[in-house]
């Protein structure tokens, strides 16, 4: 199986969704004056294509479809009629959030804007990866964390966001050694119309190192119910890191619902993460399939010790994933965990984390075999 990850130098084509033949073609010639590649489809279309392309092109039925389906709002989507709209095409770019409405062929002008606006690689370009368990325990926080550590260290962006996404796994903040630093958490954080500032995060978020903010759930204590993570606000954090230009690391561990299901299809790569155990791999066939629904884009890790001696490329074989590295158990790393927080050495972790900086440097045209 093929993994491939576009990287920020990538530009994937416009998504076009219509119907109408008269309009398709005119939006092709469009296109071809542009100088952009199309990914044509018809309806319905997966979540992770949705929410990838740079740019979504709908005529009027495909926005009315698209609305009813409950299709994420998201920026970069336009809708095109054929000549100028009426009253049911301006409803129908409100239900699916279009951005603008552009009548052809007389404003076709406004549709090659719209190309150069979202079909071009821009700087702020960031890249969002997801790590999920295949079971509990499987040690998606601490690769989480040790891949937010590494890409600090190497610089791989000039930020680095560390998302909490399971509520109920105590915190990244405790396993980093950073709870007792001043600086928001779920609960503190308010967003306003879906939105929120890059900027302010990185300032208001408490740092586990240079260059690496981290958004933890912390603890609900004793009474208290653990705190909800609503979609609406995941996506807002995600996408404000994206356009930042961040490297983005969102830790699902074995969490499922709406904000995970977000996190799912927000993600250029979700690495699940499966101990060499039996159980954990009939487990992880599940997990995959669930994520496959959302997201294409896997890559594994598989982590040791095995007491049957499962190999990694076994557990792959299994699952039908691109393997990305299988590592032994990391020496001492609980008792490092239980005095202070989670530091790298070089190692198995470390090399796992380096593993999937390597994928998302890895361009699109070599994915892995």
């Amino acid at each position: 199986m093929n993994l491939e990850v576009a990287p920020a130098l990538t530009s994937p084509p416009a998504l076009v969704l219509i119907q109408d033949i008269r309009l398709h073609d005119e939006v092709r010639r469009v296109a071809a004056a542009a100088e952009r590649a199309l990914d044509e489809r018809g309806l319905p279309v997966g979540r992770h294509a949705w929410s990838a392309a740079p740019l979504v092109i709908l005529d009027t039925n495909a926005a009315q479809s698209c609305a009813a389906a409950g299709y994420l709002r998201r920026i970069g989507v336009v809708l095109v009629t054929d000549g100028e709209p009426g009253l049911t095409d301006w409803q129908a770019a409100a239900a699916v959030g279009a951005e603008r409405v552009i009548a052809l062929p007389g404003a076709a002008v406004g549709l090659i804007e719209k190309f150069a606006e979202h079909g071009e690689y821009r700087m702020g370009d960031g890249v969002v990866v997801a790590i999920a368990g295949a079971s509990g325990g499987a040690g998606a926080s601490i690769l989480a964390a040790a891949t937010g550590l590494r890409s600090a260290a190497e610089r791989f962006r000039r930020d680095t966001v560390l998302i909490d996404g399971a509520p109920l796994g105590g915190g990244l903040d405790l396993l980093l050694g950073v709870e007792t630093e001043a600086g928001l958490r779920w609960p503190d954080l308010v967003i306003e119309d879906g939105r929120v500032s890059a900027a302010a995060l990185h300032s208001a978020l408490p740092a586990a190192a240079p260059g690496l903010a981290v958004l933890a759930c912390g603890r609900a204590g004793a009474g208290r119910l653990p705190i909800d993570i609503g979609p609406a606000a995941i996506r807002a954090v995600i996408e404000a890191g994206r356009a930042a230009g961040d490297l983005v690391i969102c830790d699902i561990s074995g969490e499922r619902g709406p904000h995970a299901d977000q996190i799912f299809d927000a993600a250029d790569l979700v690495v699940l993460v499966v101990p060499a155990r039996l159980r954990a791999v009939a487990a992880a066939e599940s997990v995959a399939a669930h994520i496959a629904q959302r997201n294409p884009n896997q890559g594994l890790i598989v982590r040791g010790p095995a007491p049957g001696g499962l190999r990694g490329a076994e557990v792959a074989e299994v699952l039908d994933l691109p393997l990305l590295a299988a590592v032994r158990a990391q020496p001492g790393l609980a008792s490092r965990l239980e005095r202070g927080g989670l530091t790298l050495r070089r190692g198995p972790l470390r090399d796992a984390a380096d593993a999937i900086l390597t994928v998302l440097s890895t361009p699109t045209d070599q994915g892995l075999r």
